[in-house]
């Protein structure tokens, strides 16, 4: 019979959201169908082989095809999901080479009796609509079980953070006089110890940025850019490629900001942009992505990607399925880096005074490398770095600690976190007062962990270039070779706190940063040359 299963949050997050009312009944929607994979287990182990230095296998990384004969789903599990879809009269619908994703298009009539329950409207935020179903819906047991989630259902996207507003919120900073030094590609270099002959030089190497708000970086921009801030070091003025669709209209700021400093760091590497693939209202665009990467055999080495969202707004089924869709990645060599976020330790109000940090993901995911934020100690000089109060992290409510991390901090009490969860960030870079072009004009005071993660990716990227000349594979997933750094070849960050709940108890101070490993800065910033000593290493 029908069973209640609901594979993706039941509430819709529409407190910024307009419901515009139902769609017409022969509107066409694209739903994504996550078929169960086979083998999970033993994709988590590869990985762990694959990126342990000590290990026999390190480095020994898949392809796409032989990911593929891992994980793809049983014969049974594809027929059952063809043919339910078939009697529903759904023929329209594309795979992926892993064949474990299915997007397929039909009618809202037809997507509600294929998912009884459902009910589809439309719901418009500023100049930008989306189709979701308002309610949960259901799937014939028999089906269920060989499917982890349908989404376009239930998703709306996160509201993007306004990165001015994050600086403008910074007082101490802008009430001083005087010239403040701001971030630019210059004094990253001068920071993190690059010179100017770290550029990039090997063939096959390569970089993305993914990013996934209605936004759209301006190539003109980046051009301007690179002709007034990349004049001391080999660099590219112009993306290679642009992967989905660019929306028209004004450049958006973390657009901007995202290529610009990814190819700063990672200076003349050839660099990819994974924008929105706006083919329907219906489709979420982080997952566009997630699927693209199964799709697609040859792919840049170093993704960054400035996305998150609270753990608590989404379903575990689905968390799960996105962890495994990392390591498919991880076991190819591909390395993910996520911002860590702009809320500090985050809060979540319990009711009766009580409440608890929110931690987010993909940040919280044990199968990327998350990037938190700091600021200059001196914002007038180049010196040694402390926390940035807005830099994410915290300890994951649904993943634990994997083998790899060890923590040993002076932790808030313990109610407010789990402290068995997967800790979060990793590593961190500088986050505070960029210099952005942004429609042909430099803007300052733009900040946010979606700078910092470009500035670490470009790094990664390098030591990639080099690693590549000499012969040797790409870093791919980097935590467990980084956590057996243990601190060296990076700058520890032993100052500040981050914010979080403003209540009695922890009086808006979530973690703080101490020697070596905290949850606001991770493991530390980035010494270049040292690192990627470290990281070349046989």
């Amino acid at each position: 019979g029908l069973v209640k299963h609901c594979l993706i949050t039941l509430f819709l997050n529409v407190y910024d959201w307009t419901d515009a009312g139902w769609v017409n009944p022969t509107e066409e929607l694209e739903l994504t169908f996550a078929l169960k994979q086979q083998n999970t287990d033993l994709l988590e182990e590869i990985l762990r082989l694959v990126s342990d230095p000590d290990s026999a296998q390190y480095g020994k990384h898949l392809t796409l095809e032989e990911v593929s004969s891992l994980v793809h789903p049983t014969e049974l599990t594809q027929k059952v999901v063809h043919h339910w879809l078939q009697s529903h009269g759904i023929t329209n619908c594309l795979t992926v080479r892993t064949r474990d994703f299915l997007q397929c298009t039909m009618t809202a009539e037809v997507a509600e009796k294929l998912l009884p329950g459902s009910k589809f409207h439309r719901y418009i935020r500023d100049d930008h609509s989306l189709v979701r179903s308002s309610a949960p819906y259901s799937v014939h047991d028999d089906v269920h079980q060989h499917l982890d989630f349908v989404a376009g259902l239930h998703r709306l996207p996160p509201k993007g953070q306004d990165l001015r507003k994050a600086s403008s919120n910074r007082k101490q900073k802008r009430s001083k006089a005087g010239l403040h030094l701001g971030v630019t590609p210059s004094i990253l270099r001068a920071r993190y110890n690059l010179t100017a002959t770290d550029v990039g030089t090997a063939k096959n190497n390569s970089q993305a940025v993914a990013q996934f708000l209605e936004q759209y970086f301006n190539p003109a921009d980046l051009a301007e850019f690179m002709g007034m801030y990349g004049r001391s070091f080999k660099h590219l003025s112009q993306v290679d490629r642009v992967v989905g669709i660019q929306g028209a209209g004004k450049a958006g700021i973390e657009a901007s900001l995202d290529v610009e400093y990814i190819m700063s760091t990672g200076a003349n590497i050839s660099t990819w942009v994974f924008t929105n693939q706006g083919r329907h209202e219906s489709q979420e665009p982080f997952l566009q992505w997630i699927v693209l990467l199964s799709n697609m055999s040859d792919l840049p080495w170093v993704h960054t990607i400035s996305y998150g969202d609270d753990e608590d707004s989404l379903s575990t089924a689905f968390m799960m399925r996105i962890n495994t869709e990392f390591m498919k990645a991880g076991v190819r060599g591909i390395s993910l880096l996520f911002a860590s976020g702009d809320s500090g330790a985050g809060c979540k109000h319990l009711g009766k005074g009580q409440n608890t940090f929110r931690p987010s993901f993909p940040a919280s995911s044990p199968y990327v490398t998350t990037v938190g934020g700091t600021s200059f100690k001196n914002p007038f000089k180049i010196t040694y770095e402390i926390t940035d109060y807005i830099s994410g992290g915290g300890f994951s409510n649904v993943f634990k600690m994997p083998d790899y991390q060890t923590v040993a901090a002076t932790l808030p009490p313990p109610s407010y976190f789990n402290t068995s969860g997967r800790a979060y960030p990793d590593m961190a870079a500088l986050s505070d007062n960029y210099w952005v072009v942004i429609n042909r004009v430099p803007v300052p005071w733009v900040s946010g962990t979606s700078a910092s993660t470009p500035v670490v990716g470009g790094m990664l990227s390098l030591i990639n270039d080099q690693r590549m000349l000499k012969g040797r594979p790409a870093l791919g997933f980097l935590n467990p070779r980084l956590y057996k750094l243990k601190g060296q070849a990076l700058f520890d960050v032993t100052e500040g706190c981050h914010l979080s709940c403003l209540d009695e108890q922890v009086q808006g101070k979530g973690f703080c940063a101490a020697p070596s490993w905290d949850p606001v800065t991770g493991c530390g910033t980035p010494n270049y040359p040292a690192l990627l000593a470290a990281l070349l290493a046989e």
